[in-house]
């Protein structure tokens, strides 16, 4: 089996385990390229001759894997989502292991699994132009953006700003701080189009759900599906950190029980493409990176566009069965 490993050196807190994982792969008789990625300029380059190898291994964080799934978008190349980052929500919903024998074992004896991915459309930055030079400028350019997990505006971008610097040091602690800095979210009215039907609302979030598992292993949507070609849209209704508590006591229970309640703190619908717009702009991210730019944005799912690869006997977080 050749196999292609792409290691994003900047990802998360470094990871020891990817010359251990190296070591198995090459033991059981994997043909293996390693490359680096030391910038998102690189990506491209990288993958130039991706269809020649049986499994690309996007060795990083939830961003990284995601934006080598996008580049890789309908061609059916299998994806280890190598767990290298700070949170690794993707692999936490593959329910890939975690060691480097068990990663090495599943990316050479693991099914293929096809889901869809999510594209966030939204305008470029322009914060390092002048503010005399924006009077003249040129409409903005439209930025697109890959994802797997979620993508959102407003409370949760702003909990991937405030944990950025602290990521390195606790992990996935560093979420926990962000919020307990940002106990009041700045609120927004918010307008959604869902497939041409028009939401008025209020609230302090709106997350593009496609992958429902998030940190500690906890659901934001309670019937979330990968491959149903739909997103559930939540927002997050909450004005104070503290009133989100019986919506995180609601995704608990449903390690216990089937527990549908997000309590009044969440709203939720589905859709496929969705136009947002807040009063006031609202900072967006994707899959954990902090994006430049900020609402409105437009959303829209690719049906069944990524293959990952996932453990023979896994119960993957998605309904459907494998290809």
């Amino acid at each position: 089996m050749r196999i292609l490993i792409l290691n994003n050196l900047r990802a998360g807190q470094g990871d020891a385990g990817l010359y251990e994982y190296l070591r198995h792969l090459s033991l059981a008789g994997a043909e293996v390229t390693l490359r680096a990625l030391r910038h998102t300029g690189s990506l491209d380059y990288a993958l130039r001759d991706a269809e020649e190898f049986d499994r690309v291994v996007a060795a990083g964080g939830d961003g990284t894997v995601s934006s080598i799934a996008y580049a890789l978008r309908d061609s059916g190349i299998p994806i280890v989502a190598y767990p290298a980052g700070t949170a690794n929500i993707l692999a936490l919903n593959l329910m890939l292991p975690l060691d480097p024998k068990g990663l090495a074992d599943t990316t050479l004896t693991g099914r293929t699994l096809r889901v869809d991915l999510g594209e966030l459309t939204c305008e470029a930055s322009m914060k390092d132009v002048t503010v005399e030079r924006r009077r003249f400028a040129r409409p903005r350019a439209r930025q697109r953006i890959g994802f797997s997990v979620m993508a959102g505006a407003g409370f949760d971008a702003s909990l991937v700003e405030g944990a950025r610097e602290l990521k390195s040091v606790i992990g996935a602690g560093a979420y926990l701080v962000s919020a307990m800095a940002n106990m009041e979210p700045t609120f927004a009215e918010i307008h959604l189009d869902l497939d041409g039907r028009k939401v008025v609302t209020e609230g302090s979030a709106v997350i593009l759900v496609n992958f429902a598992r998030m940190q500690f292993d906890l659901t934001i949507a309670h019937d979330s599906d990968a491959t149903d070609g739909l997103f559930e849209v939540v927002v997050i209704k909450a004005k104070h950190v503290t009133e989100l508590i019986p919506a995180v006591l609601a995704a608990w229970l449903d390690h216990i029980v089937d527990f549908p309640d997000r309590s009044q703190a969440i709203e939720s619908y589905r859709a496929k493409k969705i136009d947002v717009v807040t009063s006031p702009p609202l900072p967006l991210q994707t899959d954990g990176d902090l994006l430049e730019g900020s609402t409105p944005f437009s959303g829209r799912v690719l049906p069944m566009a990524a293959t990952f690869v996932v453990p023979a006997g896994g119960d993957a977080q998605t309904h459907r069965d494998d290809i």
